[in-house]
């Protein structure tokens, strides 16, 4: 078999009637054996699987769904799979069903080179009643419009239709558009004064409560706090005063505890602890505790 050069070129047919040695041998897709030009086909070589690549589908009668039979697998067991797994009965009707005409009175069923949709209302016909007034199209539907921007500026086209009143329809625009701007200037404004009002009415308050002798307290931007009840306060006086007023009242109540603040006599700071105030004054005022 061969030739010298190439020894192992051709191969025999697999037919047992023929053994013919071909130097093109064709290799059969299904059972994969060797034939010559003369058996090549599957009816020639009485191929044993002929239908290995078939794709054979089944409609259910259940579901109106496709279902492929696998060559090699019983076709029962294929028919209980697709029972068990995705027969959906409710999608026959949907299936069967075919799509007709909308239009009244006409029955014509809609298929791929019959149909056309209307542009106005979207909705599939058959070519008789492809235009509207065959099939009493509505229309396109109106924008609705939403914005009272919009219902003005249709408004004013309806009033104003002739085009020599456009010097007319801007006046009015203009001065639509300047009371609009007035009116959000004034509220502005309003706004304004009465944030600078209660500004000011706060600015008075404190002043008041404070004093003279909290002057100094002020001018080095200190805020005292109460070591009780949390409360802040400008001044060490009114501190001394909201201590007195609130919790030394409390003082005789069992389990009440009276606290004593020594005042800073170079900024008028209150403490609480004596060893923090000198550490103050000497950290702050350079070390000398003398008014």
């Amino acid at each position: 078999m061969g030739t010298p050069e190439f020894p192992n070129l051709g191969k025999h047919c697999s037919v047992s009637d023929c053994k013919l040695i071909d130097f093109l041998p064709f290799t059969c897709d299904r059972c994969n054996q060797v034939y010559c030009l003369e058996h090549r086909s599957y009816i020639k070589h009485n191929c044993t699987k002929p239908n290995k690549h078939d794709v054979t589908v089944v409609i259910c009668p259940l579901c109106a769904k496709g279902v492929r039979l696998i060559p090699d697998q019983d076709p029962n067991i294929t028919w209980e799979n697709h029972v068990n797994t995705e027969c959906d009965p409710s999608n026959y009707e949907k299936a069967t069903k075919k799509k007709k005409c909308p239009a009244p009175g006409c029955r014509e069923v809609l298929v791929f080179s019959n149909t056309i949709k209307c542009r106005d209302c979207m909705i599939d016909h058959c070519l008789k009643h492809r235009f509207g007034p065959a099939h009493k199209c509505p229309g396109p539907k109106k924008l609705e419009t939403s914005f009272s921007f919009m219902s003005l500026v249709n408004r004013n086209r309806k009033e104003e239709p002739k085009p020599n009143l456009t010097s007319a329809s801007s006046s009015k625009w203009t001065t639509g558009l300047f009371n609009v701007a007035s009116s959000i200037m004034a509220s502005a404004e309003a706004g304004i004064s009465k944030l600078s009002g209660e500004t000011n009415q706060s600015q008075q308050t404190t002043r008041n409560g404070t004093g003279q002798s909290s002057g100094s307290g002020n001018r080095n931007g200190l805020v005292e706090q109460c070591p009780q009840c949390g409360a802040k306060f400008s001044s060490v006086t009114t501190l001394v005063d909201h201590v007195q007023k609130v919790h030394e009242r409390s003082g005789n109540r069992p389990g009440a505890k009276k606290v004593t603040i020594d005042a800073c006599p170079k900024c008028s700071r209150g403490f609480v602890d004596p060893v923090a105030l000198v550490e103050h004054v000497e950290r702050d005022h350079g070390g000398s505790s003398r008014a």
